[in-house]
């Protein structure tokens, strides 16, 4: 059962002792009506939306997310567990170099302090069938056109640079349930994406304060969407790590939802 709502998140520079970086935006809320501005002031078409997933196990729970699901947002505790198995994992991990039309995978360092939920937004719809959804000379179309040729600190500072986002993400953050914090303020959580790419089909676990993207061995079958077991397991898997620490957990869906259209 999946349970907590974790209504805060940033990024891993957050954690005390963290990178500094040069440029910071406030945190946005795992909140889903928050989320679904953002994507819509970015171009993307009102078709998605995000929404909340209650349960990763409970059949009657998961019914009530519109299908299909084009990505997975986590929202999750920055622990001690998770810091060493993160370390573990990178460490014989060489830095992602991909770029250009042959990537497997659209990929963006994270290079803004406290926008880890943007970064997560940035994945979910850069990847498989959402990118079908950014609607022509918006401000999403702009970024995808501008940073797909360029290799990854190239494409980090190409989206760090660009006030259009800022100015995005700045007013869909102001609009959240609870009093937002500063945009330097610590805040221990952080997102992390799951996405299958448009390319192979494999499933990816993105973040953008790591190293590169993560290509989880999987592939959907044919006609299964982000809510299929695959893609569930990835998450429950992700969540295990804790081994029965901080579950404070919190997952958001990128859906295509056509009852308001």
């Amino acid at each position: 059962m999946y349970a907590g709502c974790i209504r805060v998140a940033g990024g891993m520079s957050d954690v005390a002792g963290g990178p500094k970086y040069g440029k910071h935006f406030i945190p946005l809320e795992s909140n889903p009506d928050v989320f679904t501005q953002l994507v819509h002031n970015l171009g993307i078409s009102s078709k998605l939306i995000f929404t909340d997933v209650l349960s990763l196990d409970e059949p009657d729970l998961l019914a009530h997310v519109p299908r299909p699901v084009y990505a997975l947002v986590l929202v999750f505790p920055v622990t001690e567990t998770y810091e060493k198995q993160k370390a573990d994992m990178e460490a014989s991990c060489p830095e992602y170099a991909g770029c250009g039309e042959g990537e497997d995978i659209v990929w963006y360092k994270q290079t803004i302090n406290n926008a880890c939920g943007l970064y997560g937004i940035l994945h979910a719809v850069s990847n498989g069938p959402a990118r079908d959804y950014i609607e022509k000379d918006s401000i999403m179309y702009r970024l995808l056109q501008g940073s797909i040729p360029l290799e990854p600190h190239a494409r980090a500072l190409f989206l760090e640079s660009s006030s259009e986002l800022e100015e995005a993400h700045t007013a869909a953050a102001l609009q959240g349930d609870t009093v937002a914090p500063n945009a330097e303020d610590e805040v221990n959580y952080h997102y992390v994406c799951f996405v299958r790419s448009c390319h192979s089909g494999n499933l990816y676990e993105l973040d953008g304060d790591t190293k590169g993207p993560r290509d989880l061995g999987t592939q959907l079958a044919e006609g299964d969407d982000m809510l299929s077991e695959g893609a569930l397991d990835a998450v429950r898997d992700y969540i295990s790590r804790e081994e029965g620490g901080d579950l404070s957990f919190a997952l958001l869906a990128l859906v295509r939802d056509d009852s308001g259209n």
